[in-house]
């Protein structure tokens, strides 16, 4: 089995590595990987990214949002969390294997005198709190399996950063499993670094020399390449959502309760009713027709209502704050 250290805390990087080694290299050779992300969430395949983050605290702090080709719940990632991936045969089941890789990593904490064990679908734990989440894909007879070890991450900013509004979304997409959580770090004695922990889960799986593989030229310009492509785009970490409907309800001063109906299909708006003791004149059907096809981003809805006359339907309502309202 080769290892590969990822050169980068890019979660767009990171992600594209992990595809590009598993369409390339990862056809014929095991591979593990190990990596980091900075400040992240990263979704599943089949969710609703709308359902999934705290959009404001997401916009406020800076935190990306990239979705992976693995199902299964939303993640928080960052500096204080290890990501590991295992490419190899998936042998001709269709069933998930995840105890077969789950394991090696508990092991290696049961080295450091710490008791994980695999617990419920796909989580490891501790205390019966989880501090690694798992998921696979598989394609071809191959398996990418991947997960979360949390070793000292910042839990307040997960809570927040996973914290669903209140307004109530409908959808096909698969709800996260939100449980209790906990870091590595406070079960272990002395002064176990992330380093020191990473060091020894590489020799529990790979041995006291492993055989790395060092990414070519060739290697970081197409994981680049698909970075671009795919994985750093709203198309695919906005527009691969289901479709669904939202209800944006707010009282806003000098303007009234305004309470709005969003049909939402592959990350554009397809429909709007608002409702509410706002007053206006205009039809709102000319409204919609406006927005109809609008990607649901900031800039974009800005860029539709700049000839829209929203005064005709909301007086005294600024386009900003209409936006803030569908995006919040």
């Amino acid at each position: 089995m080769l290892y590969v250290e990822s050169p980068s805390t890019d979660p767009y990087f990171n992600l594209a590595l992990e595809q590009y080694l598993f369409d390339t290299i990862g056809k014929t050779e095991s591979l593990f990987m190990l990596w980091r992300n900075d400040n992240t969430i990263v979704v599943g395949r089949h969710q609703n990214t709308a359902e999934e983050v705290n959009a404001d605290f997401v916009r406020a702090c800076g935190v990306k949002v990239v979705r992976r080709l693995s199902g299964g719940g939303a993640v928080y990632h960052d500096l204080g969390n290890l990501n590991f991936t295992f490419i190899t045969d998936g042998g001709s089941g269709k069933s998930l294997d995840l105890l077969l890789f789950c394991r090696p990593v508990a092991y290696a904490l049961g080295e450091l005198g710490v008791a994980a064990e695999v617990s419920g679908r796909n989580d490891i734990t501790i205390d019966g709190k989880k501090f690694s989440g798992n998921a696979q894909y598989k394609k071809d007879g191959r398996v990418m399996h991947h997960g979360t070890i949390m070793f000292d991450s910042d839990l307040d900013v997960l809570s927040r950063a996973l914290q669903v509004s209140e307004d109530k979304i409908v959808s096909k997409g698969v709800k996260s499993v939100r449980a209790r959580v906990t870091n590595v770090k406070p079960y272990l004695s002395g002064n176990v670094t992330l380093e020191d922990f990473k060091a020894v889960l590489v020799r529990s799986i790979l041995g006291d020399v492993p055989r790395r593989y060092e990414l070519t030229g060739e290697d970081l310009a197409a994981v680049h390449a698909l970075r671009e492509s795919r994985y750093a785009t709203w198309a695919w970490n906005y527009g691969e959502s289901p479709k669904y409907g939202v209800h944006k309800e707010r009282r806003v001063e000098g303007v009234g309760k305004l309470s709005l109906w969003l049909q939402v299909e592959e990350g554009r708006l397809t429909g709007l009713e608002a409702y509410g003791d706002f007053f206006g004149d205009g039809a709102e059907g000319a409204l919609t027709a406006a927005l109809k096809g609008c990607p649901m981003e900031e800039g974009a809805i800005l860029s539709a209502l700049e000839g829209v006359d929203l005064q005709q339907y909301f007086h005294h309502l600024a386009a900003e704050e209409l936006c803030h309202i569908m995006l919040s």
